[in-house]
């Protein structure tokens, strides 16, 4: 099996390919899509997994081996997505996506089956692992006008967060004072919340 696995005939490159899919699928749309809901670059991410596994088979299969993740990577430092709405962990799946293609490309003779497919799991293991420290342990932060100043002074600490709290319908962790005009007894607050909205 794990020589078959590791030819470059026809057959093994589709077993491969269609591991690839399937680990794909786990990272991109049981990950990406479950933590940050952003459906219109499920396509763009398939594609890029798809295309790299292809374009690392053909390059592994005509002998040019030396320089391939120096390519991918230049390839990637030009795909400088310039769109504001690819933020860093948008771009730390894109990395994820070329390195679960590249691994799941090459059919390397040191390495087994079993060795890719634990590599595979690990770095699934990984992305799960952070997505839910960052969900339990990141806050969103909200600026606010509020017109209750008086329980801005550190004595009311727990009332201001109990008032706002019911004003906004969060769970308050913490408030922060930006400016404060006494004239018109308005302040502007930064406040930090759970947002447990899945």
């Amino acid at each position: 099996m794990e020589k078959f696995f590791d030819s470059t005939s026809a057959g093994a490159i589709l077993a491969r390919f269609a591991m690839q899919l399937f680990f794909l699928f786990i990272l991109v749309r049981a990950l990406y899509f479950r933590y940050t809901k952003k459906e219109n670059f499920l396509f763009t991410f398939f594609l890029i997994g798809i295309v790299v596994f292809f374009i690392c088979t053909i390059m592994k299969i005509i002998k040019i081996e030396l320089g391939i993740g120096f390519g991918l990577f230049a390839i990637f430092s030009i795909l400088r997505f310039r769109t504001r709405n690819f933020n860093i962990k948008d771009m730390a799946y894109i990395f994820a996506t070329i390195g679960i293609s590249v691994i799941n490309a090459l059919s390397l003779p040191e390495l087994t089956l079993w060795g890719v497919m634990i590599m595979n799991t690990v770095i699934l293991a990984a992305v799960l692992i952070l997505e839910e420290y960052l969900k339990r342990n990141m806050f969103s932060k909200y600026s606010i006008i509020y017109d209750n100043i008086e329980l801005l002074k550190p004595a009311c600490k727990n009332k201001l967060l109990k008032d706002i709290s019911s004003k906004t319908g969060r769970d308050i962790i913490r408030v922060s004072i930006v400016n404060i005009d006494y004239k018109r007894e308005l302040a502007i607050l930064d406040i930090y919340y759970k947002d447990n909205i899945s």
